[in-house]
């Protein structure tokens, strides 16, 4: 896989048009040849964007509207869950009494049905961060609402008036919250997004490939781009995987052709993810407990860690870093061989590194 070129904003694809000559007919017969291109006379060049979300080209440009980061209960009592299968990228996360909750981000498609919608939890900052992802949750601590305003992250929460909300009448509170993200973009302001959310593998015929393809050209020379002259790690054959978080949650998964999908999952329809990530995190306390009297959890999603990257390739051992609560999520192997992921539907696995788990068969 190709190693990621360093940028502040989302990359843009450049896709260079070449000029036509032309040639001007004269009186009495002759013929002259048309003046040499210029810059003048060159075709402009045709920009083609990239996701921040799932690293795929997006030939219309940027959606006019944020990223949006859904807190969505993951649990039986919230089932099913609405339009997660619209979702670009999915965090699972650990909440209190060792169940989890996702993050569902939304940005290539705005469903009009999303939930059910829980409260948010500071974890949620560090995952929306990387793409300036604006937060949708039914509400939160105290604690965290001061946690938010402090890292600048917009939050739209229906406890403080946030519109596009409505209830299931099927179902009763907390259960119960849907939201309209249609609705919700009329109201949202688009902000600049900082980068990509992930270390995408580059679009052929983009800027980042043209890059890494000059980069490799210079440094070719008759001897292998790494300098190293090893064979990159290859994944291990995999057609399932369990991943636990904690006694009480385990998620389970399945390769369905060429995406993982989840088979205990509670989606009306689930989410077919082209690449699954496990990454082990520290896991501290939040400082306040859940009306039940449990402690809640806060997991840490900076630093570095184990991750095991799962295609429908095999599933391979690396290491996860995100220097801040902004930064880009890279991996690389144990040798240090940067390791992208391929443009598409991503699901992150966020598991506690002391208690969480995962098995591969």
């Amino acid at each position: 896989m190709l190693s990621r070129t360093t940028s502040s904003l989302v990359r843009a694809l450049v896709v260079p048009t070449a000029a036509a000559l032309v040639l001007t007919g004269c009186s009495g017969g002759d013929e002259k040849a048309a003046p040499e291109p210029s810059a003048t006379t060159a075709t402009p060049e045709k920009v083609v964007e990239v996701s921040p979300v799932t690293g795929e080209a997006l030939p219309d440009g940027q959606p006019d509207h944020p990223v949006f980061v859904v807190k969505i209960e993951n649990t039986a009592n919230g089932a099913p869950q609405y339009a997660l299968d619209q979702a670009d990228l999915v965090v699972e996360e650990l909440v209190e009494g060792g169940l989890t909750r996702l993050a569902a981000l939304y940005y290539s498609e705005l469903p009009k049905k999303v939930g059910h919608v829980r409260s948010m939890r500071a974890t949620d900052i560090a995952i929306a961060a990387p793409v300036a992802g604006q937060v949708v949750a039914s509400g939160g601590a105290g604690g965290t609402y001061k946690r938010f305003e402090k890292a600048d992250v917009t939050l739209f929460s229906e406890d403080r008036g946030a519109p596009a909300f409505s209830s299931d009448t099927s179902k009763s509170r907390p259960y119960n919250r849907l939201v309209d993200l249609a609705a919700l973009a009329k109201k949202a302001k688009p902000t600049e997004i900082p980068g990509p959310y992930l270390d995408w593998t580059p679009v052929e015929g983009s800027a980042a490939a043209q890059d890494a393809e000059r980069s490799a050209d210079s440094s070719s020379a008759g001897t292998p781009s790494d300098g190293t002259g090893s064979t990159p790690a290859a994944p291990e054959p995999a057609s399932k995987a369990s991943v636990r978080f904690s006694p009480f949650t385990t998620t389970q998964w399945k390769l369905d052709g060429e995406q993982w999908v989840r088979t205990n999952g509670h989606a009306e329809k689930e989410f077919r993810a082209d690449t699954l990530v496990v990454m082990f995190a520290v896991v501290g306390d939040a400082g306040y407990t859940d009306p039940a009297g449990n402690p809640v959890p806060e997991t840490e999603m900076e630093g570095s860690g184990r991750a095991v990257v799962l295609t429908a390739d095999g599933a391979l051992e690396t290491t996860w870093t995100k220097d801040d609560a902004d930064s880009t999520v890279t991996f690389a192997t144990k040798d240090g061989t940067p390791v992208t992921v391929d443009p598409g539907k991503t699901w992150i696995e966020l598991v506690p590194e002391s208690d969480g788990a995962i098995d591969v068969g």
